[in-house]
């Protein structure tokens, strides 16, 4: 691990298209300023300089299969690209190691272990969490309808079928068969009382299940 004493704070840019999954995430780093300075939310601020580290949030956002994380790896302004997700099918792991990230990250590290880990890979090392199928998230983070009961894979789904996704495109970017997803999908019908996918689409775009920004587009060359 990097010594933490020798060298200056992390900085660390979080990319996730939903602000209350990334301020969940920036709390994570509450206790560690010292050691981790988060520099950027919002993805509107301009960067007037290269980040240490980008930290891309894998809720309801393509994983990493898809040509947005090589593509994120690429971007200059970014020294290491680090995947933080649920979600640790063999396939992503290798689809993220084969386009570059520098590290892949369970969700359920406790606050110490993330940011020990990013100072690894700051460090040099490519560190991937040794975890199996998917991971619980960490006590510390935070999603849309958390409060109202909703799992994290269940607010996961809602979101993507707030995005317009349809069961099949959900399965294949969460990397569960139609009928897990189906049996998802009902679970969220009774929680909030709705008899079909245009209610649940009218809920979720009422009470935060739709993107704040989409934050990859400014790593990408987007606004």
């Amino acid at each position: 691990m990097a010594d933490s004493a020798a060298v200056r704070p992390l900085t660390v840019a979080l990319v996730d298209d939903y602000d209350i999954v990334l301020t969940g995430l920036a709390h994570m780093f509450d206790h560690y300023r010292d050691r981790v300075v988060v520099a950027e939310i919002d993805a509107n601020a301009r960067l007037s300089d290269n980040v240490d580290i980008v930290l891309y949030d894998s809720f309801a956002q393509p994983e990493s299969d898809h040509h947005e994380i090589g593509e994120l790896v690429k971007n200059v302004k970014a020294r290491k690209v680090v995947v933080y997700t649920w979600n640790f099918h063999p396939d992503f792991v290798e689809s993220a190691q084969k386009q570059g990230v520098h590290g892949y990250l369970s969700k359920a590290l406790p606050a110490r272990e993330l940011v020990a880990a990013l100072e690894a890979v700051h460090g040099g090392a490519t560190v991937v969490s040794p975890v199996s199928g998917r991971s619980t998230s960490s006590p510390g983070l935070d999603w849309p309808g958390r409060h109202e009961g909703f799992t994290d894979r269940e607010s996961e789904i809602l979101a993507l079928i707030t995005q317009g996704k349809n069961n099949a495109e959900v399965a294949t970017l969460t990397y569960l068969s139609p009928n897990t997803v189906k049996s998802y999908i009902r679970s969220i019908y009774r929680k909030i009382g709705a008899a079909s996918r245009t209610q649940a689409v009218l809920w979720g775009v009422a009470n935060g299940f739709t993107p704040d920004h989409h934050r990859i587009d400014h790593w990408l060359g987007g606004p």
